[in-house]
């Protein structure tokens, strides 16, 4: 059981990473996923909504995507992140170093999507959401993910062990991949930091 744990969910090199955008299912769960990020300038949001659209502009240009895709990503963030007790900021970390925020990324050994899910080791999730091509679908892979990453972390029981399980690396001695994380965790939450500050 500790070693199908330890390769559920690895890191794909850049060079491994593959567009698989041609997919009409995922094209459309990604138009459709894009939509729900805030795209009106004269809106007037709450602290809470500002917080997350600074995140999202910040993550669109040091990645270099869309922000109003951005956008929906750190809203299933947050929502996935409330619903399953987890912090949303460790899930866009975990987003960062898996897939860069490319919601069709596809590793050799099959992980997909933005938080790089290895369907073979998690039907149960998948069951009732249309097989494994749902996971193309950002909202989804987003809720999956999570579900995992508590998972996980539930199990280790402490964080930096936790993000070695979730990165297949337990054996890893330095815990580069948690070290990986929990840096970009940092970045986001220094980001929100600021924020905060020049708002009082």
């Amino acid at each position: 059981m500790a070693a199908l744990v330890a390769v559920a969910i690895v890191i794909p090199p850049r060079t491994q990473i593959q567009q698989t955008a041609s997919a009409q299912t995922a094209d459309t769960a990604w138009t459709d996923f894009a939509s729900t990020g805030p795209t009106h300038a004269d809106a007037r949001p709450n602290a809470a909504e500002r917080e997350q659209r600074m995140l999202a502009e910040s993550i669109a240009k040091r990645f270099r995507v869309a922000r109003d895709a951005v956008s929906g990503v750190v809203t299933a963030a947050f929502r996935a992140g409330s619903e399953h007790r987890v912090d949303p900021l460790l899930v866009l970390a975990v987003v960062a170093v898996e897939s860069r925020f490319n919601p069709f990324a596809e590793s050799a050994l099959g992980a997909v999507g933005l938080m790089q899910v290895l369907p073979k080791f998690h039907q149960d999730k998948l069951s009732g959401h249309g097989g494994d091509a749902a996971l193309l679908d950002p909202v989804l892979n987003i809720e999956i993910g999570t579900r995992i990453l508590r998972e996980y972390l539930r199990r280790a029981g402490d964080l930096e062990s936790g993000l070695q399980m979730y990165g297949g690396a337990v054996d890893e001695p330095s815990a580069q991949y948690a070290g990986r994380v929990l840096a970009e965790r940092a970045r986001l939450d220094q980001l929100i930091a600021r924020l905060r500050r020049s708002d009082a």
